[in-house]
């Protein structure tokens, strides 16, 4: 076996393994709908934050309150985006209804928008609470909580032009107000105020807290995609599962299991779902505590910030400005969130992955070019054209080395005769014949090497980001994030009968269109070289088209047009370079060999 041929298998061999393990340690997610199960939850856990300086159990201790029927008993305040639609529930203020206009739960245009906040007694209770916490001789009932009735002070409507102003006066001359604006992306601003006209002076802090009841039922729960808590700590970005988070030591200061961290300048926190995520953002510049939180009694996850405490004196006022980002993970407007108004790494709540010097620019040139192109799955080709040309180099030396190994072909054999069963004389004859004619034989493994990092790279972009969620291509291809829906089980929709759905165990057998091309193309691939006449690397050349077909058959569309325009690329570039060195591949002639290969072999 020639070190060309050997080089190759290895390679090949290699790239098997990998993604052999990759299927085995991160299976293809199925899909699953962004619906609501149909249990509900009754008990709302809330939660009074301390002052920094008190150290009383009771007060950070979660209480039960079924609030849900006096939810139906306050109004509500409107809110209409050209992205956003729901509305605010003056019982405490909360965020708790809200509605993504531009995306749908399935892909088809009559499927439900996405809801991302639910109040409390609907499924899955997801909300935001802002409010006070009282110190001193300040009382809890001086402050607002999660249940106090707002009045609207000023606005009829929240839209991305139109603030609204909540008011609530205790009685005891303290005067809270909560002015609420909205961009027209995701991004809201609470100033929260209180003016303090007594004869008293008034100790508070403000804070704010996501609440989530129970864990979402439309995780994806895969390996490769975090789901849960992410929160900002200064430079440390901490990402926490909800298992990890049921699990925290019991913390007898919060009463409930807890993780408090002290943030000096910059941070943020809140949950992340697959596309969509809530996030509280104190401003920039600014310290606060930042705590993640469990009651085990009523299955309720929290993600807080707690603001420096306040002095109000008689006759003056304090104030605290906050953000929430409620919405969908678009790549463009976080990552404005984070340039324009600098909020710390804020892109960085999109799961790049460990790959993410490799993820973060092809995202990046992937969206630039679906920009200028309008079209995911040209933009996927088109940039495989520039992955190819920024490796072309590496390439070119790569195909003139194994262009050159067939021309020392002659010469080796003859090495190989004069050796004998000498195998370290022949290997030291080989070297010197390496050395003398400046070939490298390993180098015909790197480009094929090199694709691996850059396949997982694109496999994580295409599954997480959420650009590609039902991103049309052509025809059939109407969502690239999920694999080919044609199926060769029922001749491509010719025949009147659906195919096997991703739980069936006829999925991996079920193979579309694009599968089966990348297939064809990587066998075309390998007729740029006759058939190896040892039998053993035969059969691996052989079968290897067709395994990694049936492999990739139920991968994301988008990585499957990749590879079938990574394989067309590569084929092209080697049959020319092949061309220059005075060798004429014989792919037809090759084609036929195997075929007549096989027909003596049956006969």
């Amino acid at each position: 076996m020639d070190d060309q041929n050997k080089n190759l298998i290895l390679a090949t061999v290699l790239s098997f393994l990998v993604i052999t393990g990759w299927m085995i340690l991160f299976p293809p997610a199925e899909p699953v709908q962004d619906s609501a199960p149909t249990e509900q939850v009754a008990a709302e856990g809330q939660v009074v934050p301390t002052l920094p300086e008190t150290n009383s159990a009771a007060a950070t201790a979660a209480t039960t309150t079924d609030v849900s029927a006096e939810q139906a008993n306050v109004g509500r305040v409107e809110i209409d985006t050209p992205v956003l639609s729901g509305s605010i529930s003056l019982l405490g203020g909360r965020f708790d209804d809200l509605k993504l206009k531009d995306y749908h739960v399935e892909l088809s245009k009559e499927s439900d928008i996405v809801k991302l906040l639910h109040p409390t007694g609907e499924p899955e209770a997801y909300y935001a609470l802002y409010g006070w916490t009282p110190g001193g001789q300040t009382a809890l009932e001086d402050v607002p909580g999660p249940t106090t009735i707002w009045s609207v002070e000023n606005g009829t409507k929240l839209t991305s032009q139109t603030p609204i102003t909540l008011r609530w006066d205790n009685g005891n001359g303290l005067t809270f107000r909560r002015t609420v604006s909205v961009d027209e992306n995701f991004m809201f601003t609470v100033n929260q105020s209180v003016e303090n006209t007594s004869a008293t002076a008034h100790r508070m802090a403000p804070y704010g807290v996501l609440a989530r009841h129970g864990e979402p039922s439309n995780q994806k729960g895969f390996f490769i995609l975090h789901e849960g808590i992410i929160r900002q700590v200064d430079k440390e970005l901490e990402e926490t599962d909800y298992s990890d988070v049921a699990d925290l030591s019991f913390d007898e200061r919060e009463g409930a299991r807890a993780d408090v961290a002290q943030v000096q300048e910059n941070g943020w926190i809140g949950f992340t779902d697959h596309y969509w995520m809530t996030t509280l953002i104190p401003e920039p510049g600014q310290g606060f505590t930042s705590v993640v939180r469990y009651a085990d009694s009523a299955d309720i996850y929290q993600t807080q910030i707690r603001m420096q405490t306040q002095d109000v004196a008689p006759g003056a006022s304090a104030s605290v400005e906050t953000r929430l980002f409620a919405g969908a993970k678009e790549w463009e407007a976080i990552r404005a969130y984070q340039n324009e108004n600098g909020i710390y790494r804020f892109v960085d709540s999109i799961d790049w992955g460990w790959f993410f010097f490799l993820t973060k620019p092809i995202f990046a040139v992937l969206h630039w070019l679906n920009g200028v192109i309008g079209n995911m799955g040209w933009a996927i080709i088109g940039l495989t054209l520039v992955i190819k040309a920024v490796l072309f180099p590496l390439a070119y030396k790569s195909y003139v080395s194994m262009a050159k190994m067939k021309e020392l072909q002659p010469q080796m054999e003859k090495l190989k005769e004069s050796a004998g069963d000498d195998r370290a004389k022949l290997q030291q004859a080989m070297m010197e014949l390496y050395k003398r004619e400046k070939v490298n034989p390993a180098s015909g493994c790197l480009p094929i090497l090199l694709q691996i990092p850059i396949f997982f790279s694109l496999y994580k972009v295409i599954f997480v980001t959420l650009e590609l969620r039902h991103a049309p291509w052509i025809g059939w291809i109407n969502d690239l994030s999920a694999p080919d829906p044609s199926s060769i089980l029922n001749l491509f929709g010719l025949l009147p009968y659906a195919p096997p759905g991703p739980e069936s165990l006829l999925a991996i057998v079920s193979l579309g269109v694009l599968p089966i091309v990348l297939g064809i193309s990587m066998w075309l691939q390998q007729k740029l070289n006759p058939a190896p006449t040892d039998a053993t690397q035969a059969m691996i050349f052989a079968w290897m088209p067709w395994v990694f077909m049936f492999m990739l058959g139920q991968f994301a569309s988008g990585l499957v047009v990749y590879w079938i325009a990574n394989n067309t690329i590569t084929f092209i570039q080697q049959y020319t370079i092949m061309r220059s060195h005075g060798h004429k591949p014989d792919v037809l002639g090759n084609v036929f060999k195997t075929f007549k290969r096989k027909s003596k072999d049956a006969g």
